[in-house]
């Protein structure tokens, strides 16, 4: 519920009503949240003295049919853009946003599949290098150990993450798994990494996709590779405010074309070398052999380099936890439709990975300046089977590298989608401002994706749209992510083994999965850590800090909203309660409120103070707010007005039992401000005569940060009736 400054002091609803925001979610969610509807302004003037004195002015300046939705210019390109509000009483709402195993495996595990267009090449080319003297050292023999580790490594995340989802159901991955199995500190590091991570997916995406379309056209156009991908970020950005379903249906035909025309490429280059097999066999057995020999090389040398060509490869593995991470959009049953999703990815990316690894090492393919080696290998494919400079062969090499650069800008998605989602459950934890867990009319969190889109440009923008430079600042977080994640799991199988008989074969799965992963991240920062890792690590640290400072402020505001609780929320009845009903010819009270607690009831007695004996009804008006917490199934809307209205209730019986007639107005939507709006609207051609209050947080002293983790329900609000001439007064709740 909401009213405008919603109360902190519970945390089972979200309601925003004019006064400020700072529980609001609902029983659903799975872990306790808190989110503020709003900190708001003390109005300049009250607005009891704006009061029409007479039916005459009241008709000059009232406007009770004033429309809540406009036809501005602006709202009609917001529609032509983001599209219509999602109607959340269409009881197939959750069919239309949410997503079945097949489109999951589109918008999230493209992140995956695309991360074969940049993750194997690294890999490979970390085999050979060049000395100090200019030797040329080609170890590309490796490419057999490297793929098969690549293998193994897709199929282990993939089988411990789906039994995450077993056990997390509502989504949260990294970031839920660590804060419940290691605890809320843990947690917070974990999400904030993974936070960093999804900022870097989006922008490696969509930079290594310019790098595939760009070497197409040549050296002529280098100029407009950066703007291009800024312009792709911004439209990946409107995408994703459409929603889910829509971003993804838009970039199915492009998945499709990229499945086709990699599985012919790779199918072709190892089928048309298959009859070599043996004679490659025997030639890698032969290299290790000698190698192994070498005093100046060894067992440990080469251990040493596959072990640095696998951890640079680390971006391949990076899309795997995105399913985890978005349960919210999988269709139900989500479980079944999250692990088919996982089974979907674990494939695709094993066999993309570990076959184009395989085709590198096959027809012995070499970086080439301006190309990236999938052009090369497109190329070399083309010509053994003869069709290099055909209009057959420049088709296939069109529409592998066009659907390559496409697809990783659908990659990006799962960046969207996964890092929005965690900043929203980050949110409801109160590690993130609050509105950070609001919906727009569309059902995307759409904050999130405001801000994972400009944090992507910011990135492209320091980079330069470099992949090189990416991919080292790249894999390093999601790594710490994973290993934080296989630990909690291994500690939950643990205390699980005597309840139940399937521990061994978890525990030994995870607890694999967590030396594989430690193994990765330890090399990768060893590796990374000077030539730009430090970066992420920087940025990671300063956000973990951030968050922390907001958890603070949120649990400051908390414990003294707990107090007022105490004080105000069991107020006794006087004499025998008033149930006759409010006259509309009456004074009236309009009192916005959120759950019921301390500082709903202390807006109402401030209300009734503010003149005392004028008013003869209170009116308590109330918005349901559906967010990313309670928008979990198809019950979810009216789990939500039940709650709203039990809490409506018990402000009615408050008021009844002080001997005053109320009643309650309640509205359910995605925007506080608008559906308050609507019902104050509604409340004044009932009873004409009603002046609406709201209750504001003030704080002794008033900085931006405060300002920044309240949203402006209120004032937002208050200016908006206003404009319709109806009064509203802000009352304080002092915060020392």
């Amino acid at each position: 519920m909401s009213n405008g400054e919603t109360s902190e002091s519970n945390p089972t609803s979200r309601v925003a009503a004019g006064a400020e925001d700072s529980s609001g979610h609902h029983p659903p969610h799975p872990h306790p949240p808190h989110s503020p509807a709003g900190e708001l302004e003390e109005p300049a003037s009250p607005g009891v003295t704006a009061r029409p004195l007479d039916d005459l002015v009241t008709e000059l300046e009232v406007d009770p049919d004033a429309k809540v939705e406009g036809s501005t210019l602006p709202k009609r390109i917001k529609t032509l853009l983001i599209g219509k509000p999602r109607d959340l009483q269409d009881t197939a709402l959750f069919q239309h946003v949410t997503l079945a195993a097949f489109l999951a495996w589109v918008g999230l595990g493209a992140d995956g599949l695309s991360s074969s267009c940049y993750g194997p090449e690294e890999a490979f080319h970390n085999l050979t290098w060049t000395d100090a003297a200019g030797v040329f050292h080609d170890h590309s023999y490796l490419a057999i150990f490297l793929s098969l580790a690549t293998i193994a490594t897709v199929f282990v995340i993939s089988a411990c993450y789906s039994h995450i989802i077993e056990q997390f159901p509502y989504g949260g991955g990294g970031y839920l798994v660590a804060s419940k199995l290691l605890g809320r500190r843990v947690g917070v590091v974990s999400g904030c990494a993974l936070l960093v991570d999804y900022v870097l997916t989006i922008t490696v995406s969509v930079a290594a996709a310019g790098e595939a379309l760009f070497g197409l056209l040549g050296p002529h156009f280098t100029a407009l590779k950066e703007p291009a991908e800024a312009a792709a970020l911004v439209l990946l950005i409107v995408l994703n405010l459409r929603g889910v379903k829509e971003s993804v249906k838009v970039l199915l035909p492009i998945f499709i074309t990229f499945l086709v025309a990699h599985a012919l490429l790779i199918a072709g280059s190892v089928g048309l070398h298959l009859s070599q097999a043996d004679e490659v066999i025997e030639g890698v057995a032969s290299k290790v052999e000698v190698n192994l020999a070498d005093p100046n090389f060894g067992l440990w040398a080469m251990l040493a380099l596959l072990l640095h060509a696998y951890s640079m490869g680390a971006g391949t593995y990076t899309g795997i936890e995105a399913v985890s991470n978005s349960m919210a959009v999988m269709r139900e049953p989500r479980v079944a439709t999250a692990k088919r999703t996982m089974l979907y990815m674990a494939l695709s990316l094993a066999i993309a990975a570990g076959g184009l690894m395989l085709s590198y090492l096959l027809l012995d393919i070499q970086r080439v300046e301006g190309k990236t080696m999938n052009q090369v290998l497109a190329e070399r494919f083309t010509a053994d089977v003869g069709l290099s400079g055909s209009l057959l062969g420049n088709g296939f090499l069109l529409v592998t590298m066009l659907t390559e650069g496409a697809l990783l800008i659908v990659a990006a998605q799962a960046g969207f989608i996964g890092g929005s989602a965690t900043m929203a459950n980050m949110a409801h934890d109160s590690w993130m401002p609050h509105w950070f867990a609001n919906l727009s009319e569309r059902l995307a969190t759409h904050y999130g994706v405001m801000v994972m889109g400009v944090a992507a440009l910011v990135a492209l923008w320091y980079t330069h749209g470099n992949v090189t430079t990416l991919v080292i600042m790249y894999s390093i977080n999601v790594f710490l992510t994973f290993s934080l994640s296989m630990i909690g799991m291994c500690r939950f199988w643990w205390h699980a083994r005597h309840e139940n008989p399937i521990w061994r074969r978890r525990l030994a799965l995870f607890a694999l999965g967590a030396v594989m992963c430690l193994a990765i991240l330890a090399i990768t920062l060893q590796v990374k850590f000077r030539e730009g890792g430090w970066v992420t690590l920087g940025v990671t640290g300063a956000l973990i800090c951030v968050c922390f400072a907001i958890n603070w402020h949120y649990k400051n505001i908390v414990a003294r909203l707990r107090r007022l609780d105490a004080t105000l929320s069991g107020i006794p009845s006087y004499g025998k309660p008033n149930l006759t009903a409010p006259n509309p010819n009456d004074a009236t009270a309009a009192i916005l409120v959120g759950g019921y607690g301390g500082l709903g009831v202390h807006t109402l007695l401030n209300a009734v103070r503010f003149a005392p004996g004028h008013f003869k009804n209170l009116i308590f008006v109330s918005a349901g707010v559906v967010d990313s917490g309670n928008f979990k199934g198809a019950g979810a809307v009216e789990d939500l007005r039940r709650h709203c209205e039990s809490s409506l209730d018990r402000y009615v019986d408050l008021a009844n039992g002080l001997g005053m007639p109320a009643e309650a107005f309640l509205s359910i939507g995605t925007d506080a401000v608008d559906e308050l709006e609507r019902l104050c609207l509604e409340v004044h051609k009932q009873f004409p005569k009603a002046i609406f209050f709201a209750g504001k947080l003030v704080f002794q002293q008033d900085t931006f940060f405060d300002r920044l983790l309240h949203n402006q329900t209120a004032q937002s609000l208050q200016r908006r009736l206003q404009w319709s001439g109806l009064p509203m007064v802000i009352l304080p709740t002092r915060v020392k």
